[in-house]
């Protein structure tokens, strides 16, 4: 009989920081305590884009059966920006970009992804999770809902992820990956490689 996790608990501020302490959760850098809030961690948006334009293709290839023609990439363009600089999404734009962190959780934790009310008040808006013992930075699906550009900051405080513990552990690197995911997360490195030991202020 295959073994199936159930979720035994959500994680409170004191077990989310002796779980930092203990380094069982890395998350680097984290700049400030503050981007703990009771049960969720602050998470702060990247340098690195990839922004969705109108490709010469008539469809995008998200098949498994992957053929050159209409291969996702040719339809996003790669941008950087720096921290502290804005970024403009356009109204119904999809948007890939990352977390700044770099996190890295235990096999036992998973994370669940939702966007700071002050920005899910824009428009804005994001529903995903991190498996168990996953790392890496934060890949994110920005879609601007609203009729209007919002500007975005780069280094801002842009989401938030409440941990929960499942009954067991999982090795999150156990199965492969989708292939589609692989080719997007694969487009950009990650912006932890690029700026941390880097200071700035936000």
């Amino acid at each position: 009989m295959e073994n199936t996790s159930t979720v035994s608990s959500y994680l409170g501020e004191k077990e989310i920081q002796e779980l930092l302490t203990s380094k069982s959760l890395i998350i680097r850098p984290l700049l400030d305590n503050s981007q703990i809030n009771g049960i969720s961690i602050d998470f702060r948006l990247g340098t690195d884009f990839l922004v969705s334009i109108q490709g010469r293709e008539a469809f995008i290839n998200a098949s498994l059966n992957y053929e050159k023609s209409g291969s996702v990439d040719t339809f996003f363009q790669e941008t950087r920006r720096k921290v502290g600089e804005t970024f403009l999404l356009h109204p119904n734009q999809t948007v890939l970009a990352s977390s700044l962190e770099y996190i890295k959780l235990p096999q036992d934790i998973f994370a669940v992804l939702s966007m700071r009310s002050s920005y899910s008040r824009l428009g804005l808006s994001i529903s995903s999770s991190l498996q168990p013992g996953y790392c890496g930075c934060i890949s994110l699906e920005l879609i601007n809902t609203n009729k209007s550009a919002i500007k975005l900051t780069v280094g801002a405080c842009l989401f938030q992820a409440s941990f929960g513990r499942i009954n067991d552990k999982l090795n999150y690197f156990s199965k492969n990956r989708k292939k589609l995911s692989l080719l997007l997360g694969n487009k950009y490195m990650c912006s932890f490689v690029n700026i941390y030991n880097k200071p700035f202020n936000i």
